[in-house]
């Protein structure tokens, strides 16, 4: 039980920290929804990841891992299916400079949010794994 309330934390975490950063990841309905998408992501990486990653073991021993962060795209596009008031869209990156690194602006189309959002929610995920052992 303690496992899972750390789950649900963490993926609860994640999941605002990215939308905050990535405004092509979004909700409506405050924490309330927030909690209840951290809730089904949860059950999403504990249930759906593992299956999809023994069906999709193949292609990720074809490129040495690196389909593995498809799983976690597939994830994050479950999560808008399951609940409605997470979404998915396109978003104008206004680009990133300091001291001397530059990130130009860009649009993202909904795939590329998908692909870095899903990249930001498994380093977060991965980080507080960590912090909290």
């Amino acid at each position: 039980m303690k496992t899972l309330l750390r789950y649900f934390l963490i993926n609860t975490v994640s999941l605002w920290v990215t939308t905050e950063v990535i405004k092509g990841l979004s909700y409506k309905g405050g924490l309330q929804i927030l909690l209840i998408g951290g809730l089904a992501f949860t059950a999403i990486n504990l249930i759906l990841i593992p299956l999809l990653k023994i069906l999709l073991l193949p292609l990720n021993l074809l490129t040495v891992g690196v389909f593995a962060w498809f799983t976690n795209v597939l994830a994050l596009y479950a999560l808008t299916n399951l609940v409605p008031q997470f979404r998915l869209a396109p978003y104008d990156f206004p680009g990133f400079f300091y001291q001397g690194f530059n990130i130009p602006a860009a649009h993202l189309s909904t795939l590329w949010v998908a692909m870095i959002s899903s990249l930001i929610i498994g380093i977060l995920a991965h980080l507080l794994h960590w912090l909290m052992h």
